[in-house]
Order: C-alpha cells, then sequence, then structure tokens
C-alpha cells in the first residue's frame, strides 16, 4: 500500500504535544496591527491547544503526526 500524504498547509499550521494533542499559533496576528489593541495582540501571542472538536480532523490531515 502506498504512503499516505500529508496535508502542506496542515504541517506548517499544526505541531503535536508530548500528550497526544496539537498545538497551534492564533490567528489574526499578521497584519493591520495598528487598529487592533495591544491587549488583544498580546493575547493572541501564545499558543494554544486545538479543539477536542476539530483534533479528529486535524489528525486525519497528519497522518504521520
Amino acid at each position: 500500500m502506498p504512503k499516505m500524504k500529508s496535508n502542506s498547509g496542515a504541517k506548517k499550521r499544526f505541531r503535536k504535544n508530548g500528550g497526544g494533542d496539537f498545538k497551534r499559533n492564533a490567528s489574526h496576528r499578521r497584519h493591520i496591527l495598528t487598529k487592533k489593541s495591544t491587549k488583544r495582540k498580546r493575547h493572541l501571542r501564545g499558543i494554544t491547544l486545538v479543539s477536542k472538536v476539530d483534533a479528529k480532523m486535524v489528525s486525519r490531515l497528519l497522518p504521520y503526526a
């Protein structure tokens, strides 16, 4: 059986941590930052986990993660 392909976009966006959960960066931090408040940008800075609802979909996109 041939190897399965990983989704190229998902490879760049998600990483698996030690507990088996997927971690991700927050969105809305790329451009048009002048109108966003400092507090809003600061809260978007950290890494968060993918929700349990979406984790199954991400694991399908990354079969070897």
